[in-house]
């Protein structure tokens, strides 16, 4: 019974927290007149500027460019170009990259449990909705 009471808190906690979090990325994207899809994930995405050719997939070597924000404009990271595998980040990448192509540019709003979940990373609060403003520079 413990484990089985323990589960259920779990399970309601990450609940709770993603229902925090889509309501924080709704009045965001009301506040600053964003069009965005929602992905069945949890992830909200627009592509701001459609690039060329093909597209990544989930396991695609990446370089990009982005800045990588809080909900409250706070810049915790911006790389003017760095390379990646999309497996090696975090699941809203791994998502929300495969959605632009080479030139193009996507602004990722990923729900704390898409990103780095109820654990702290460097200035990035533990539960924290973050926002992307990335370009595809190229892939393979």
């Amino acid at each position: 019974m413990i484990f089985s009471s323990c589960k259920k808190s779990t399970d309601n906690t990450a609940a709770l927290q993603a229902a925090t979090d889509d309501a924080a990325i709704q009045s965001y994207i009301k506040a600053n007149n964003i069009t965005a899809i929602k992905d069945p994930s949890g992830l909200y995405y627009s592509v701001t500027k459609p690039g060329t050719g093909a597209y990544p997939n989930s396991t695609s070597n990446v370089s990009v460019g982005y800045t990588g924000t809080l909900l409250n404009g706070t810049v915790f990271d911006t790389q003017a170009s760095t390379y990646f595998n999309l497996q090696n980040v975090i699941k809203g990448w791994e998502i929300g990259i495969p959605h632009i192509n080479t030139g193009g540019t996507i602004l990722l709003l990923v729900p704390s449990a898409l990103g780095y979940g109820t654990v702290a990373s460097g200035s990035i609060p533990a539960n924290s909705v973050l926002v992307f403003y990335v370009t595809l520079q190229g892939f393979n």
